[in-house]
């Protein structure tokens, strides 16, 4: 069985899960098999029985014209139901057909078909429900019609929002390069993506369709007689509420039950397609990880340092439902001041690890350490013990900079309203002491016009800035310490010096201690002073970088990193040096040596042998 499957079977399997299959299968019964089974006793009159209460005969009583209540309310079923859902889906493909129309044009058109889904937009659904009712005419056909019309703005402008931010990813982009015609591009790579959210409000809106169609015929503009609805029931009892309650009460009791099991349906397939991932760890995973975590024990770390970290270890759920570690048991401190780096390769668990500490690692991670102390104090080192009073002291005492500054800020807000809003939330600033304060902050990371540039959003601002408006919004408080995700992966070479140099600006001017983790050993020893080395989620080898540059490291992994970095000195001949995949550098194990790419046989099978000795030379 897939895991899609389990985690499907696990929704339906849910209290939410099991009312939601119940109340549909119940809905879909009655609006197959309630005309063929109660359709001939619901239409008939009987003038010695007129607006009667209920009895044992009539349940919920008679109508004006003598008929059963209960009986029509469920024959009536069928239409509601059915007008509501044909409603939706002409809606919604209609929408999203509109929506991704823009994309597959371009140009003029695309923005002329943006700006009429924005003008749809700005008027009320129900609204334009109405009036293409009241000029389509006074039908069912005329009332789904028109609810399927007023649905099109509004998924128009749902489908291309998402679309669009899938439309600028790398995959789509390399399939424009190869050539895809734009339409395919739209149908193999973009809706595939936005397929879920869209299924998921398609199911709540079939609720609002159905309200939205009673309505209409309420007001005498949807079904006609001698056809009936629960709407059309509602209007023709709603007149006798005083004498006969039911016959409005329990039509309107129906449009809400329906309209609550297409509510149902959509919170059942919002958690099967986007599930929580607190619900995908196994129960006796999650006893596991209440049992093992050992409870924080300050007396092991270094008081004196910003931060002392002691047998820090993550994992994650396996398929074989074992606990896969991803960092094993590491211990370090960083003293006051101190610029720390952490290389590795990819995989090697520096970036959980910097995520561990600041408490960003959610289920079904799972966190714990023996010791942990930050800025003096006890720190949780737990998956679930963020919501505390350590996120106002992390707030105010710890930043992060992470590798891609364009995904780290909001594009829907301006910069300078991001940088100023730890002001707010942790420094009990007003709005106007915020900005002010984040205005002097853009100055200091040399950030030219400050003012103007406060209110720009992330896209007018170059990479470097935006990394340097990062930095800023981590001095908006005091921090202690900077966590620093590679933060130069995504720049050029003197952007990189300028963050670099910015770094270490604020450790001369604050005193600010900086966690740096970067694969560029270069730029690590040109900026830290101590180098933690990180290996298949273990700390090898913590080292001063000035042993590092001098070649005295001690761990075999360590010297073969260093084996790989070209110098100046690197004959230009000769092909460059790699890892070989196979390579164990556990503890104990013997050195293994670096090897020439010529010589591996993984990309000589990519490359060649000529190109491999090309780009040596």
């Amino acid at each position: 069985m897939s895991r899609t499957t389990r985690r499907v079977l696990a929704v339906l399997r849910s209290p939410v899960g099991i009312l939601a299959v119940v109340a549909c299968l119940t809905l879909a019964f009655l609006a197959i098999f309630a005309p063929i089974v109660w359709g001939a006793a619901a239409a008939v009159t009987d003038t010695e029985q007129l607006s009667q209460p209920p009895s044992a005969e009539h349940v919920f009583g008679t109508d004006g014209s003598g008929r059963d209540i209960l009986l029509r309310t469920l024959v009536a079923t069928r239409l509601s139901v059915v007008m509501a859902l044909t409603a939706t889906l002409a809606g919604v493909v209609c929408g999203v057909v509109l929506g991704l129309l823009p994309l597959m044009l371009g140009g003029r058109a695309g923005r002329l078909i943006v700006a009429a889904i924005n003008i749809g937009v700005a008027f009320p659904s129900l609204l334009l429900a109405i009036a293409f009712s009241v000029i389509l005419g006074q039908s069912g056909t005329a009332a789904t019609l028109a609810i399927a019309i007023a649905m099109i703005p509004s998924y128009g402008r749902l489908t291309h929002n998402l679309a669009a931010s899938v439309w600028g990813r790398d995959f789509v982009s390399a399939a424009r390069v190869l050539g895809v015609p734009d339409w395919r591009t739209v149908l193999r790579h973009v809706l595939p993506n936005v397929r879920d959210p869209l299924l998921v409000n398609a199911a709540i809106t079939a609720g609002t369709a159905l309200l939205a169609f009673a309505g209409l015929s309420f007001l005498g503009l949807g079904i006609q007689v001698p056809e009936y609805d629960w709407g059309r029931m509602l209007n023709e009892g709603v007149t006798r509420i005083f004498v006969t309650p039911a016959a409005a009460l329990v039509p309107g009791a129906a449009i809400i039950l329906a309209g609550l099991t297409f509510v149902l349906l959509g919170e059942v397939l919002g958690q099967a397609l986007t599930p929580s991932t607190r619900r995908r760890v196994p129960r006796a995973m999650r006893r596991a990880q209440r049992t093992s975590e050992a409870p924080a024990d300050a007396t092991a770390v270094d008081e004196d340092a910003v931060l002392s970290v002691r047998d820090l270890h993550v994992s994650a759920p396996g398929a074989d439902g074992q606990w896969q570690p991803l960092v094993h048991g590491i211990s370090f401190d960083v003293a006051r001041g101190e610029i720390v780096g952490v290389v590795g390769e990819s995989g090697s668990g520096k970036s959980v690890t910097l995520m561990a500490i600041a408490g960003l690692l959610d289920a079904p991670l799972r966190v714990g350490a023996a010791g942990a102390r930050f800025d003096g104090e006890p720190l949780a080192m737990t998956t679930d013990a963020r919501a505390s009073s350590v996120d106002h002291r992390l707030g105010q005492r710890l930043a992060i900079v992470f590798q891609d500054p364009m995904s780290s800020l909001n594009p829907a807000l301006s910069v300078g309203s991001q940088v100023a809003e730890p002001g707010i939330l942790h420094l009990g600033m007003s709005r106007s002491e915020a900005k002010a304060a984040a205005i002097e902050r853009l100055r200091a990371v040399r950030i030219p016009d400050a003012e103007r540039r406060y209110g720009q959003y992330p896209h007018e601002y170059s990479g470097g800035m935006r990394q340097r408006a990062m930095i800023a919004t981590g001095l908006m408080g005091t921090p202690a310490l900077i966590l620093a995700d590679e933060p130069t992966t995504a720049l050029d070479v003197t952007v990189q010096a300028e963050i670099l140099a910015q770094l270490r600006q604020v450790n001369e001017e604050h005193g600010t201690s900086i966690v740096l983790v970067s694969h560029d050993i270069a730029v690590v020893t040109s900026l830290c002073s101590r180098v933690l080395v990180m290996y298949r989620g273990r700390l090898v080898e913590d080292v001063r970088s000035s042993d590092l540059k001098a070649g005295r490291a001690t761990h075999p992994y360590t010297r073969a990193l260093l084996a790989t970095v070209p110098t100046m000195s690197t004959p230009r001949g000769e092909p460059m040096a790699s890892i070989p995949d196979d390579a164990d550098f556990t503890a104990g194990a013997a050195e293994v040596e670096v090897v020439r790419a010529a010589d591996d046989p993984a990309l000589v099978e990519t490359f060649g042998e000529t190109a491999l000795a090309e780009g040596a030379s």
